[in-house]
C-alpha cells in the first residue's frame, strides 16, 4: 500500500506550529510562577508588618494600618495559597479591637482556607472566642464542642477547649454540664498541667450545686 507522505513545507510548518505552542505553554507557565511569586512576596512582607504589631506595646495606629493592609491584600488576591493564615492574623487584629463579628469572618476564611491543620483548629477556637466575646453561649459552646471533636488529649489545644468549653457551659446556665466537661479533662488528660485547677474548679461546681 502506497502512503502518501506531506510536503516537507506542511512538516515545517506543522513543527512550526508545535514549537510556538510549547513556547507559548513555557511562556504561560513562567508567568503564572513569576505571578505566584509576587504574590507570594507581597503576603510576606504584610504578614511581618502584622507579627511587628502583635506586641501588647504596639501603637493603635500601627495595629490598625496592618489590618488595613491585610484587608487589602486579601481583597486584592483572595485566591492565593497564603489566604487562610493571614485571614487567621487579620481575624486577630480584630479580635483585639473588639470588632467580634468582623473577627469571626476572618476566622472562617481562615477555617475554610488554612493548610495547615493547627491554623485551622485555632481559627475554629477562635471563633468560640469571638461568640464568647458577645456573650451568646450557645454559639460559644457549638464551637468549642466542634473543636472538642477534633483534637486529642495529646493536642496542644485540648486543654484549653476544655476550659473553654467549661467555662461558657457554667456561664449559659449549665453547670451539670461543666462538671462533665471537667471531668472529662481529668480522665482524658489525667497529667495535664491544668489538672488542679480542674479540681478546684470542679470543688467550686460542687459546693455551689449543695447550696
Amino acid at each position: 500500500m502506497n502512503v502518501t507522505l506531506p510536503p516537507t513545507r506542511s512538516l515545517l510548518v506543522a513543527g512550526a506550529l508545535g514549537l510556538a505552542v510549547l513556547a507559548a505553554a513555557a511562556g504561560g507557565w513562567y508567568w503564572y510562577d513569576a505571578q505566584q511569586r509576587r504574590v507570594a512576596a507581597a503576603y510576606a512582607e504584610v504578614m511581618t508588618r502584622v507579627y511587628a504589631v502583635q506586641s501588647p506595646q504596639a501603637p493603635a495606629d500601627a495595629r490598625a494600618r496592618a489590618q488595613q493592609e491585610l484587608e487589602q491584600i486579601l481583597a486584592r488576591h483572595p485566591s492565593a495559597t497564603p489566604v487562610g493564615e493571614a485571614a487567621f492574623e487579620l481575624g486577630n487584629l480584630r479580635y483585639a479591637a473588639r470588632q467580634w463579628a468582623p473577627a469571626r469572618a476572618a476566622y472562617e476564611i481562615a477555617l475554610a482556607r488554612a493548610h495547615s491543620p493547627t491554623v485551622r483548629a485555632l481559627a475554629r477556637t477562635s471563633i468560640g472566642y469571638a461568640w464568647e466575646a458577645e456573650r451568646d453561649w450557645g454559639k460559644a459552646i457549638e464551637a468549642y464542642q466542634a473543636v472538642g471533636r477534633e483534637v486529642g488529649p495529646k493536642d496542644f489545644l485540648f486543654d484549653e477547649v476544655q476550659f473553654a468549653l467549661a467555662r461558657v457551659q457554667e456561664l449559659g446556665g449549665q453547670p451539670a454540664a461543666a462538671i462533665t466537661t471537667y471531668q472529662r479533662l481529668l480522665k482524658d488528660a489525667p497529667n495535664s498541667v491544668r489538672v488542679e485547677e480542674a479540681k478546684q474548679q470542679l470543688m467550686r461546681l460542687g459546693a455551689r450545686a449543695q447550696k
